[in-house]
């Protein structure tokens, strides 16, 4: 049931839709304002005890300009059953004869999925992932080198550029074994290569505290005025010249006001919930404590308050 403007009885009225016709009719004169349209919904029902293989799906993805086919290449796949032998082969045989040229970049195309995908990312980034991968991957320099790192190094830039940005150790924990050290390399790989392409400097996005101080205080589970806090103090410390890494500073401020609150949480599990070291976490928490009047916002804690603080 629904309204709409009816032209014989001349004003808003509820109509019925026929889903067997696709028409819409006024439910008091019986006019039929709209016919034949168009149901964009599946036309079956997919239950939970059904097997993955009966799949109904008829169509594939949407076109993909990446590709050189638009994503819209046959693939021929192998028949299930007892008597598939002969098919199998024969039609196998086909299917590399016509093998799709994009095979690799559908490949790499569907790792950096699956790392976003782990990692929460929006369609955005890895849109963006995919294009800086076709650009170095048309430049043919690539060849030999850690393709995981390659991949994992362009969703690294694509996070900075869509001013999502990830540390390099979260990158690292879905990148297929690809080390740090390696997704660092294959980083500054891809940015001189597509700087020399471009003749110009590649943008890449200012990295802030507080880009990354919101999912770290929801790893830490801290409570709303805690994350308040901690945001107006990473706010306030971007005015100091404190020459630590953003990330070192988003977690000395979470340990600064963890201690502050209720809820105190040990150095050990904010190490972990930002991969920051518990060492550098130190440092830069001497760098910040002198200034923690300044930092803490009054209505979460008081001067005397501050005096709770450890010494570093």
């Amino acid at each position: 049931m629904g309204d709409a403007f009816c032209p014989d009885c001349k004003r808003s009225t509820e109509t019925v839709f026929d889903h067997s016709a696709g028409d819409m009719v006024c439910s008091e004169c019986g006019l039929v304002l709209e016919a034949h349209s168009i149901d964009e919904t599946s036309e079956w029902r997919t239950f939970a005890n059904e097997s993955g293989d009966n799949d109904p799906v008829r169509v594939g993805g949407p076109t993909n300009p990446l590709l050189a086919d638009g994503g819209l290449s046959t693939v021929i796949s192998k028949p299930n059953g007892g008597q598939s032998d002969f098919l199998s082969s024969s039609l196998g045989r086909w299917q590399n004869r016509s093998s799709n040229p994009d095979r690799s970049l559908i490949l790499a195309f569907r790792t950096i999925a699956t790392m976003a995908d782990r990692l929460g990312l929006v369609a955005t980034i890895k849109d963006r992932a995919n294009e800086i991968y076709k650009k170095v991957e048309d430049l043919k320099s690539i060849r030999g080198r850690n393709q995981d790192a390659i991949l994992a190094a362009c969703l690294y830039i694509a996070c900075r550029q869509e001013d999502r940005p990830r540390t390099v150790k979260e990158i690292c924990s879905v990148a297929n074994g690809a080390t740090k050290k390696e997704i660092g390399r294959a980083k500054e790989f891809i940015v001189k290569q597509l700087e020399v392409e471009m003749g110009q400097s590649m943008e890449m996005g200012t990295i802030h505290a507080g880009d990354f101080l919101r999912r770290f205080c929801s790893h830490l589970g801290m409570t709303n005025q805690a994350v308040k806090a901690a945001q107006e103090a990473v706010q306030k410390s971007e005015e100091l010249d404190i020459r630590r890494s953003p990330i070192s500073i988003a977690a000395a401020v979470i340990y600064m006001i963890t201690q502050l609150s209720d809820d105190k949480k040990p150095l050990k599990d904010i190490s972990l919930a930002t991969g920051v070291a518990e060492g550098t976490i130190r440092n830069s928490y001497k760098d910040l404590y002198p200034y923690a009047s300044r930092l803490i916002p009054t209505s979460f804690a008081k001067e005397e308050d501050l005096k709770n603080l450890c010494s570093p």
